[in-house]
């Protein structure tokens, strides 16, 4: 065994350093997580957490570090070695389902290294299995630390050892909403593709850096009520933005885990139009 690798390992089993930080340079020391889960068993540690996709990905659920709390997140990313562009992917009022892990693995597919955050962190985490609870839960929430744990997430992707420091965020519904939150509070973001989220208030068009591209349903005057304000100011600042309106689709059309609002046209549209933005200002 490597010496570098023993020390660390020794830090850790005496208690010096937790199992984020071990894992995390663990990762460093090795080349990649790929590697450094080759090297747990050899250890005498288990791959709990961590899961090997046929598919080429792996996956493991993390937790980074928010101003008042550590947020639990789900990451995918290419199982080989190198460094990958990172994307935040923020989810619905649901919480954490497996069809936001599922998008998660999708940007993973593409070349990228995903996390999802679960938002619910604070309130108890997702509950498994109630999407109702889930709802209720996500009102508990205090939107300014609500916030701040989003941010956080791209400053631990900005300087995550398998990550190119290119971080992006996406997120649908109430992710949509703190995508846009995203981008007006952190001005390190350098994309954000926000589908069918509330618009950020006028006055805080200005602080957002990041490039835009926002996808929209056509039928969705709640939402919507909000686009003209949002693009006029969009266009006043003089910021990089795009807006695309998906005629005939509704609320939530890019969720294939709910058959009554899955707009698949429009779904894949949206799809290919977020990845190649994503490749354009990330990589």
């Amino acid at each position: 065994m490597e010496p570098n690798i023993s020390k660390l390992y020794e830090a850790y089993k005496e208690g010096q350093i937790d199992r984020r930080t071990f894992l995390k340079q663990l990762t460093v020391l090795t080349g990649s997580a790929a590697a450094a889960l080759a090297v747990l068993p050899a250890l005498g540690e288990t791959t709990d957490s961590v899961s090997m996709q046929n598919d080429g990905l792996m996956t493991v659920f993390v937790n980074y570090p928010a101003p008042k709390t550590e947020m639990k997140a789900f990451m995918a990313l290419p199982n080989k070695a190198g460094k990958f562009p990172a994307v935040v992917v923020i989810h619905e009022n649901r919480g954490l389902q497996p069809h936001i892990q599922d998008v998660a693995k999708r940007f993973a597919k593409e070349g990228f290294l995903a996390l999802a955050p679960d938002g619910l962190t604070p309130v108890g985490g997702t509950p498994e299995g109630n999407e109702q609870l889930a709802s209720e839960r996500i009102r508990e929430l205090v939107q300014e630390d609500t916030v701040d744990n989003f941010v956080a997430a791209v400053k631990y992707l900005k300087t995550h050892p398998q990550s190119t420091g290119k971080v992006g965020c996406t997120g649908f519904c109430w992710g949509g909403a703190m995508t846009n939150q995203v981008a007006v509070h952190a001005p390190e973001l350098d994309a954000a593709v926000p589908y069918y989220g509330r618009t950020p208030a006028t006055e805080d068009v200005a602080k957002i850096h990041a490039p835009i591209m926002a996808h929209y349903a056509g039928n969705d005057p709640g939402i919507n009520a909000g686009i003209p304000a949002f693009e006029e100011e969009l266009k006043k600042q003089h910021k990089e933005y795009q807006i695309f309106i998906y005629e005939g689709a509704g609320h939530a059309f890019n969720n294939d885990s709910n058959p009554e609002r899955y707009n698949e046209a429009a779904a894949k549209l949206a799809w290919g139009r977020t990845v190649t933005f994503f490749k354009e200002k990330l990589v």
